[in-house]
């Protein structure tokens, strides 16, 4: 736990308790400051009262008593209206804050000269951040990992000179840290997302960027520009810091572009390095080639050679539920894409293989399959689950062979005989639903936990996740 000190002695409001509230709490409490805590669901409340906090109804509160509010990324600040706890904290001239901007006015408090990488974008970032910790710690450095991916980022460990943090930050995360201060910084994507938070794409862009207005001469900015916000937001990079571009399937002359599974490194239109990653499983496809340009630059950036990283990429297992391989039977691959609960999101997995069994449904999201229509002639058998069942074989018609097999362990199975008698090199099953769990699975986690203990029962189904291709 990293103790917030710069509250000490005075009052100090947290509204919202789930995971990363009670770490502020604590944080806030271990630091010397008195806490007072608020969340408007009961459970969160009762929670926080067993974990030892006072929880008040700030409803009523006089806020001028408070030195800052410490508010949950969850809870609105702007859009579609500000939360009660903000309107009133404005009210009293009171500072409206998030955990990271605790974090980075701790960190300059500290002097510790700990490193600091954030990492955010629409699509992709919590592969990215896992990976770009994944080449620094496999290279040696000892590597924090958190924020909005695993432990919340006043549960890691303290600064100290040794210590390089990588976070992931949400758009609501950064817009609650106005002296977010990296040393490096990644703006993978920006595509429309979360506008009933932030109004506007143009408003959503602009906050993503603002990860870039602390950098230092030192420091290193990272931007995808294959999409037009980012592109208009790599024009107006002209600071003291370094500027690395990363784009797929053309070149560029500062930074790191993609093609055919190749990264290639450039420096004022020389290239200066290369990693391979056709034959990395965990790495497929377009998008994850993104991601793993991104992590590239970021890990030259503290020092990492080519080699080091050629090295880690290797050695990187994935994310759970995100074409995580958990398993090969013969010649067919297993392949859990729980995450994918809309159809963008599985349009990733459906690219990146090419004989495949995939198994489709849940609740369904606006528009249900609608996109996806160019990956059908990969398929070779749709396996349909969950109350979207009849509503996707209407979609899909008589372009996707298809069957109705209502739940999930029927689908594996169904899948499983269907592509063992495939004559393709590696045929696939493929879990990327296009669809929330929530008809009969309480999250995507748990749908891709049943998923994998099913795959694992059949005969003669070897785990890959034991051997680091998968976790």
């Amino acid at each position: 736990m990293i103790p917030v000190t710069i509250f000490a002695g005075c009052d100090v409001a947290v509204v919202g308790v789930g995971l990363s509230g009670l770490a502020t709490a604590r944080a806030l409490d271990h630091g010397g400051a008195h806490v007072v805590v608020w969340d408007d669901k009961e459970a969160a409340r009762a929670e926080a009262e067993t974990a030892g906090f006072t929880v008040n109804d700030l409803s009523s509160a006089d806020f001028s008593r408070f030195a800052a509010l410490v508010l949950a990324p969850g809870i609105p600040l702007t859009h579609p209206e500000p939360h009660w706890s903000v309107r009133k904290a404005r009210a009293a001239g009171v500072e409206v804050i998030g955990d990271m901007e605790l974090f980075f006015r701790e960190r300059a408090k500290a002097g510790e000269g700990s490193k600091v990488i954030v990492i955010t974008g629409t699509n992709g970032k919590s592969t990215t951040t896992a990976l770009t910790a994944h080449l620094l710690s496999a290279s040696g450095k000892r590597v924090a990992l958190g924020g909005n991916i695993g432990a919340a980022v006043l549960d890691l460990e303290p600064f100290a000179p040794d210590l390089t943090y990588v976070l992931e930050l949400s758009s609501f995360q950064i817009d609650l840290a106005p002296s977010l201060t990296p040393d490096a910084a990644a703006l993978l994507n920006v595509t429309p997302d979360h506008l009933d938070r932030h109004g506007t794409l143009d408003n959503y862009a602009s906050i993503k960027a603002r990860i870039f207005g602390h950098l230092g001469a030192e420091g290193t900015a990272v931007i995808g520009v294959d999409d037009e916000p980012c592109r208009a937001i790599a024009e107006t990079l002209h600071g003291p810091f370094a500027v690395k571009h990363i784009a797929i399937g053309h070149a560029v002359g500062n930074g790191v572009w993609a093609a055919d599974g190749v990264l290639v490194e450039m420096e004022g239109g020389q290239e200066t390095g290369r990693a391979e990653l056709a034959c990395i499983g965990s790495l497929r496809g377009a998008h994850n080639w993104q991601n793993a340009a991104v992590a590239y630059a970021l890990a030259r950036s503290q020092g990492l050679n080519a080699s080091a990283i050629q090295q880690g990429l290797e050695t990187f297992s994935g994310l759970a539920h995100r074409m995580e391989q958990v398993a090969q039977r013969d010649r067919v691959l297993f392949v859990n894409d729980s995450k994918a609960t809309n159809a963008d999101a599985a349009s990733k997995a459906l690219a990146s293989f090419a004989d495949i069994y995939w198994i489709v449904g849940g609740r369904a999201k606006e528009g249900g399959l609608a996109g996806l229509e160019s990956f059908y002639p990969k398929i070779a058998r749709a396996y349909l689950i969950g109350e979207a069942a009849d509503a996707f074989a209407r979609q899909i018609g008589d372009a996707v062979d298809h069957v109705q097999c209502g739940t999930l362990d029927r689908a594996v199975a169904e899948a499983a005989a269907d592509a063992s008698r495939s004559n393709a090199p590696e045929p696939v099953v493929l879990l990327s639903p296009a669809c929330a769990s929530y008809d009969q699975f309480d999250n995507f986690a748990k749908r891709g936990d049943a998923f994998r203990d099913i795959v694992m029962s059949l005969d003669g189904a070897r785990s890959l996740t034991q051997q680091g291709r998968a976790a």
